[in-house]
């Protein structure tokens, strides 16, 4: 199933996304966590890829085994850093031939000597290939509720996912937000810019400190107070914080739907129990 079929129902809907190993000697671990994942049946599953291509095999491996044993909707990472248009096309032939009609499509993170094929410079010429090469297949792409880390501004980073959208984009799902009126005022935002197609706001919960810390070097979001107290307070209590981060996450999530955002994407980083923790909190929400 197409994943914009599904963001067409009515209905709340909670996904989750899961990454694949680095190396093949994780693959049953990661396919017996990720089975877990999809035995709370999720609306779909995303599966990430790794930096400069380097799990793209075993992203397939993954979502292929996901669609295959477990029936769910499957969302595979698709990043162009990397990769030539040739290789590109192998991929979209991969997953194909494996059931799959969805990917999510990014640039990915540039290598440390800044260097990447000529092919693909942007996210939106990788959605442009992918369009002209397959117009049947369902795109994600990703936005940037406080803007992307490299824009030079506000309004450039807007009129670039305007580009992104245009180039046949179906859904947006964001990066990790820790206040929900980022959210609701960048749906504001583009939403005055013409940008109408569904946007799923992407919510990680931080269930150790060491994991806020790294998460927020790397996306540059903001954490509230009201957050940062939770990880002064807890931090040092592995059980106490993971327990805080799974509410305070569903929290989130509440806030959302009561406010009419009826998609909801998780970053469960693999963990059945923060995934199900999560869902135990919403249970009368989603009937």
């Amino acid at each position: 199933m197409k994943v914009i079929d599904i963001l067409k129902q009515n209905d709340i809907t909670i996904s989750f996304e899961v990454f694949p190993p680095k190396k093949q000697e994780g693959m049953e671990g990661v396919l017996e966590a990720a089975g877990a994942i999809a035995a709370l049946k999720p609306a779909f599953m995303s599966v990430t890829y790794g930096a400069g291509g380097s799990t793209s095999r075993l992203t397939t491996e993954v979502a292929a085994s996901l669609y295959e044993k477990n029936r769910v909707t499957v969302l595979p990472h698709l990043t162009c850093v990397g990769e030539t248009r040739a290789t590109i096309h192998e991929h979209l032939e991969e997953l194909r031939a494996s059931g799959l009609d969805n990917v999510m499509a990014l640039r990915g993170d540039l290598p440390k000597d800044g260097r990447q094929n000529k092919d693909y410079e942007h996210a939106v010429d990788l959605i442009r290939d992918i369009r002209s090469y397959d117009k049947e297949i369902c795109i994600g792409a990703a936005c940037y509720p406080e803007g992307h880390v490299e824009s030079a501004s506000r309004s450039e980073d807007l009129k670039y996912l305007k580009e992104k959208v245009d180039a046949g984009v179906d859904f947006l799902t964001t990066q990790m937000f820790f206040d929900n009126d980022l959210f609701y005022r960048f749906l504001w935002q583009i939403r005055e810019i013409g940008i109408t197609v569904p946007v799923l706001p992407g919510i990680m919960p931080i269930t150790n400190a060491r994991q806020l810390g790294r998460s927020v070097e790397l996306s540059g979001t903001h954490v509230p107070e009201r957050f940062l107290a939770i990880v002064d307070r807890f931090g040092g209590n592995p059980d106490a914080m993971k327990q805080a981060g799974i509410v305070y996450a569903a929290a989130q999530i509440i806030d959302l739907i009561a406010n009419d955002v009826r998609h909801i994407h998780v970053y469960s980083m693999n963990k059945p129990e923060v995934a199900a923790g999560i869902l135990a909190n919403l249970s009368e929400l989603l009937k």
